[in-house]
């Protein structure tokens, strides 16, 4: 039973890894594409991105509903096959056109309309995690798919400039989508089977008729996957909406999306036009750091298990987001006040390495307190993620222009500081 549990959460940092290197390649022909040689300014492309994730956070809270309706399994093969279509239609469009003007405008229809299929991912990757596997092992498992999404990012920066010098910006994003249509495939045929399925609308959530549990309680290792519940099966699950802790928990990983997707989306441009660091060192540098955070994402995971177990689940996660969050402000500003590029690049992996550690720690806290309804609670966590995210890739280069880029990313730094001081109101419920 292990065995495929593990399997599971395996299959899962894969998929987050080519979903997130399917989203980031977007950056990385805006940086040495889009911008320097169609003639596309970095402000219009950083509409391009904020595109994405406007449409991807409205989309958010339908997609968890929908998860918590058709499970886990369905709604990651539904991500997988749909948001390639839309990567590989972003090669196409060069085909197309290569105006500036109307490449823009393609630009943000079609990564608008892939924002939302991409928004099923994290929440369907969690509400999984709790459908596999205990209650002490669910913040390592999750920080290890985040890990994963991390390890895509980072190799996107290296493989898709590959890509791009070899067979042109149009081919590397038509192969790239190939790759997530096929893993979805993958992921129906290997992985689907093993996960529940809830039972149709007129079947009750507690239990079938002949009084046994039903799928959206037992699991195929034969674990609760409702502990930490707070809501009743007759209460509506948008009722959960309205607690304090995910409210709070929300605003927390707001700060957090908007320092992370501000290095997400822009670190390549200060390195190489802010810094004047040539393109493949550019890429390996953000490699590393991407992989830094990834490396945080696994450790803070397994961590927060270990924690917690001599804390308690409330000072444990705490004590881990405040170390985290905190430590990746201090070096953050630190990263901005020194020269050269290993200097800047290894105060950057640690500060992306340290607030990586948080992400476990979230996904694990929103579906403890969803419990039922985990899709939709883990969703609502990530729209406002989101919303400080979306906020990242369009301020960043306005505020750049008045403060400089170090001046915007020092707010970054601090905004996220104080994302980590949210947690002395959150008490999260406890998972045992």
């Amino acid at each position: 039973m292990s065995g495929n549990r593990w399997r599971i959460i395996v299959l899962l940092m894969g998929y987050a890894a080519i979903g997130h290197f399917n989203r980031v390649g977007i950056s990385v022909a805006g940086d040495e594409m889009f911008i320097p040689r169609l003639g596309i300014p970095e402000t219009r492309m950083g509409w391009v991105y904020t595109a994405f994730l406007i449409v991807y956070t409205i989309g958010m809270l339908p997609a968890g509903w929908l998860i918590d309706r058709i499970g886990a399994a369905r709604a990651l093969t539904l991500f997988g096959l749909t948001m390639g279509v839309f990567v590989v239609m972003t090669g196409a469009l060069g085909w197309v056109t290569d105006t500036p003007e109307s490449l823009w405008i393609g630009l943000l229809v079609i990564r608008g309309l892939a924002g939302v299929c991409n928004a099923p991912l994290h929440p369907a990757a969690a509400h999984a995690v709790s459908d596999v596997m205990p209650a002490h092992r669910r913040a390592t498992a999750n920080g290890m798919i985040t890990a994963g999404a991390l390890i895509g990012i980072a190799c996107c920066y290296p493989a898709f400039g590959w890509l791009m010098d070899r067979l042109t910006w149009q081919w590397a994003f038509v192969v790239s989508g190939s790759m997530l249509i096929a893993y979805s495939l993958l992921w129906k045929l290997l992985a689907s089977s093993s996960l529940p399925h809830p039972h149709p609308k007129s079947v009750p959530d507690t239990a079938t008729a002949s009084g046994e549990p039903s799928e959206t309680e037992a699991t195929p290792t034969g674990n609760a996957t409702s502990t930490g519940d707070t809501t009743s099966a007759s209460a509506s699950p948008w009722s959960m909406l309205g607690q304090r802790n995910l409210w709070l928990l929300t605003l927390s990983y707001a700060a957090y999306g908007y320092f992370q997707y501000l290095f997400f989306y822009w670190m390549g441009y200060y390195f190489k036009e802010v810094l004047d660091v040539p393109d493949v060192e550019a890429r390996w540098a953000q490699f590393w750091i991407m992989l830094a955070m990834g490396a945080g994402m696994a450790i803070g995971g397994r961590s927060t298990d270990a924690v917690c177990g001599s804390l308690g689940t409330t000072r444990g996660r705490r004590a881990i987001v405040l170390t985290g969050m905190g430590l990746g402000a201090v070096f953050g500003l630190i990263a901005v006040n020194v020269d050269g590029l290993t200097s800047v690049a290894v105060c950057l992996a640690i500060s992306m390495g340290a607030t990586g550690m948080v992400e476990g720690v979230f996904w694990t806290t929103a579906t403890d307190i969803g419990g039922r309804s985990r899709g939709l609670a883990g969703a609502f966590m990530n729209a406002g993620g989101n919303v400080g995210g979306l906020m990242s890739p369009v301020l960043t280069p306005i505020m750049a222009q008045v403060i400089g880029w170090p001046g915007s990313i020092a707010v970054a730094c601090v905004i996220s500081g104080i994302g980590g001081l949210v947690w002395f109101l959150i008490n999260p419920p406890s998972s045992d």
